[in-house]
């Protein structure tokens, strides 16, 4: 197949997916929210417009054509994000070139959520109290995953990634009868797994350094714990990006200034759009800033990073209107 016919399949592709997506309403169905929240740091100091970035291992949770220009032989990105309710994010993404491009690049994804320890009771008439505790149980979830992608030309790439995520809610005690003098009660396991799958597309338009990406994330089939069932968030997104610093030659040899921009259509909340703006100097120091538009909780994200000799480290912070503000971490290791 030629190359204009692969660049006409996936827009075409993408284009049938994300109609399905806008037409449809929001129900609030969505359950796996754990698979929304950003634990790289460089993205999320950028409102999260990401969907252009390419060349590191991180592209795969956000688009993952972006491992497709990857030039380094091996790209390890490992991240660690306190969110919001002491809830913990540890994530890595590694990527490998194994022939310097020829038959496309590979990716790995791993994320682990810790939820933390929660107190159980029932109700239990027969107590002073009222109730009865049933112990303690942790939920917790993760996600394991594979990527591929390819440069069909100098201009185009496309990527893929399926993935396993599973969401377990722990062991929880449930009351079953009331007899004459007690709670009978009976113990259920809540956990639940599911394939998703990730798809997006790269293409540099040819026009100083604008890229052009789209990406569509968490597809899968409806799942569900007892009766009503719920989809993973479904997200679709349209992105630019360019280097300011094309405008201005002399700058260039020293300088960096990446503008991005992402459009966002989520399954479980109205649409909303992110920027993003990353100065670099010298290839060393990143200072970087984010707006993310129509959100309640929070709007401005920012952070800097440093890098040398294939060594990276990334800090992101998000002040929070109604808990405690957000850190991340990132480290970033490629040879």
């Amino acid at each position: 197949m030629s190359k204009s016919r692969w660049l006409l399949l996936v827009l075409c592709l993408l284009s049938l997916l994300s109609s399905n997506l806008l037409a449809r309403k929001k129900l609030a169905q969505t359950g796996f929210q754990f698979l929304s929240v950003g634990t790289d740091a460089r993205a999320t100091a950028m409102g999260e417009a990401y969907t252009t970035f390419e060349g590191n291992s991180s592209a795969l949770f956000y688009n993952p054509a972006g491992l497709a220009s990857s030039k380094r032989m091996i790209d390890l990105s490992v991240n660690q994000c306190e969110w919001i309710a002491d809830i913990n994010y540890i994530g890595a993404n590694l990527s490998l070139n194994l022939a310097n491009g020829r038959y496309g690049i590979f990716g790995l994804s791993f994320l682990s959520v810790d939820y933390g320890e929660f107190l159980g009771t029932i109700v239990d008439p027969f107590t002073d109290a009222g109730f009865q505790d049933t112990g303690t149980f942790s939920p917790g979830a993760y996600l394991l995953g594979v990527g591929y992608a390819y440069q069909i030309s100098d201009r185009f790439s496309i990527g893929a990634q399926i993935k396993y995520v599973s969401q377990s809610l722990g062991d929880i005690t449930f009351p079953v009868t009331v007899s004459a003098d007690k709670v009978d009660t009976e113990n259920r396991k809540y956990d639940l797994g599911v394939a998703a799958f990730d798809f997006g597309t790269l293409y540099r338009t040819g026009f100083k350094s604008l890229i052009f990406g789209m990406c569509v994330r968490n597809f899968s089939q409806e799942i569900r714990y007892e009766k009503e069932q719920f989809q993973l968030p479904l997200t679709f997104k349209i992105g630019f990006s360019i280097n300011a610093t094309d405008f201005v030659p002399a700058l260039k040899e020293n300088h960096a200034l990446l503008l991005t921009i992402d459009a966002v259509h989520p399954r479980s909340y109205p649409e909303y759009v992110s920027f993003g703006a990353e100065y670099k100097f010298m290839n060393f120091l990143a200072l970087r800033g984010g707006y993310v538009s129509d959100m309640n909780d929070y709007n401005f994200t920012t952070g800097f990073g440093i890098q040398k000799f294939g060594f990276a480290i990334d800090y992101s912070y998000t002040p929070f209107d109604v808990f405690d503000d957000i850190s991340r971490f990132s480290v970033r290791f490629s040879f």
